[in-house]
């Protein structure tokens, strides 16, 4: 793994017969018992295959939401292991709890390339508490831990770095694959590009520091794209910005203006509304003709060309955060058109996770990215240059 070179995964042990301990991250919506959007469940699914094919007694153990250590009856993982066994044509069994005899029991009683889904193990405060005597009592279902759950690499609880102390702790196929095509922009082909969007510039400034080293061209949109405009000068109006954030976008524009390689893009003009900004209070203008009490809501068609056209040469390409509020139309088409113009590109693509996957996701063009990351917080601490918690925990290569 390039992400963690000193780790080993499930290729690097013998299964046989063994009861697994595999967290996955299932963090999934439901709605009237049906799972909505079945991505991380999907990705999973070739650790599974390789888990079953090595002849493993499969024990998986995910969370739900923020059930805050109680019992949440519409967190329950029930649906999601239902939704689980029709992907897999395979029974899924699932228990009420995580830990205790019945899930003791249920363990004990898998036969080689069974499954059996543990409850929300959020519903115990000692999982987010991270507490040794709840981690000690998960482990006692398994006897090898998988770590698969890349969306919850950056926590540190019991589930996730707990119950690796008392089991021997391999990565999964996922985490993997997570960890070569994030880590592997440690040296990117250059020329490299970075896309960076979302709301607040304290979120991204790290990775723009960690990165921007690396890196030839930079293209900045969403909140983020205000904070630096409002830095220049420029009147934003009502839009969303970070003033918190204006000492770090200063940091940046000087270290892009110090480099004679790098070059800096901001938005030239945005899609502008006002109020609940219906179809007759939407506009599209230069970036220093916002209108007193309007507020940018995306980038507009003439940024759209110039990233076109500064991203067209790159050979590596990471896109962290939506660059408007993509979740609203017309206020999609910025984040729509960088998914397609990346999707375009003879480049490595890589997706930051999060709401960017759901943009590329809306785009219809996900076969077409080099890799889309299933974790938010957990790719945002990578590209930020950090370690993370799960990955720590596993055994040395």
């Amino acid at each position: 793994m390039n992400g963690a070179p000193h780790k080993r995964s499930i290729r690097d042990i013998d299964l046989t017969g063994r009861r697994v301990f595999l967290r996955v991250d299932y963090n999934v919506q439901v709605d009237d018992g049906r799972v909505i959007d079945d991505m991380r469940l999907r990705e999973s699914l070739p650790t599974i295959a390789y888990l079953r094919e090595a002849g493993a007694r499969i024990i998986l153990c995910s969370h739900r939401g923020r059930p805050r250590g109680q019992v949440v009856e519409n967190l329950r993982n029930v649906p999601v292991a239902t939704h689980l066994s029709r992907l897999i044509e395979t029974p899924v069994r699932s228990v009420g709890d995580c830990i205790g005899p019945e899930a003791e029991a249920a363990a004990a009683g898998l036969e080689p390339g069974e499954l059996l889904m543990l409850e929300n193990v959020r519903f115990h405060p000692g999982e987010e508490e991270n507490d040794p005597a709840f981690a000690q009592q998960l482990s006692k279902l398994a006897e090898v831990y998988v770590s698969d759950a890349f969306g919850t690499a950056h926590r540190a609880h019991a589930s996730i770095v707990g119950v690796p102390e008392y089991l021997p702790a391999v990565a999964g196929l996922l985490l993997e694959r997570e960890l070569d095509a994030l880590g592997g922009l440690t040296e990117p082909e250059s020329p490299f590009g970075i896309v960076i969007g979302g709301a607040k510039v304290s979120d991204k400034i790290a990775i723009l520091r960690h990165l921007a080293g690396k890196a030839e061209v930079i293209c900045v949109g969403g909140g983020v794209a205000n904070t630096f405009l409002a830095e220049q000068g420029f009147d934003v109006a009502d839009s969303l910005w970070d003033r918190d954030g204006l000492d770090a976008a200063r940091d940046v524009l000087a270290q892009a203006a110090d480099r004679r390689d790098l070059r800096l893009y901001l938005p030239v003009d945005a899609v502008v509304g006002f109020g609940a900004a219906d179809a007759g209070h939407i506009r599209k203008v230069p970036v220093d003709s916002v209108p007193p009490d309007w507020r940018i809501l995306d980038i507009g068609p003439a940024t759209v060309e110039l990233f076109r056209t500064a991203l067209h040469p790159m050979r590596t390409v990471v896109w962290n955060g939506p660059l408007g509020l993509f979740e609203r139309e017309p206020f999609d088409y910025g984040s729509l058109a960088m998914a397609e113009m990346l999707a375009d590109l003879d480049a490595q693509v890589v997706i930051g996770g999060g709401e960017t996957a759901a943009a590329v996701h809306r785009a219809g063009i996900e076969d077409r990215i080099s890799h889309i990351s299933t974790g938010g917080g957990a790719s945002l601490a990578m590209l930020q240059g950090r370690a993370l918690p799960a990955v720590d925990a596993l055994d040395d290569a």
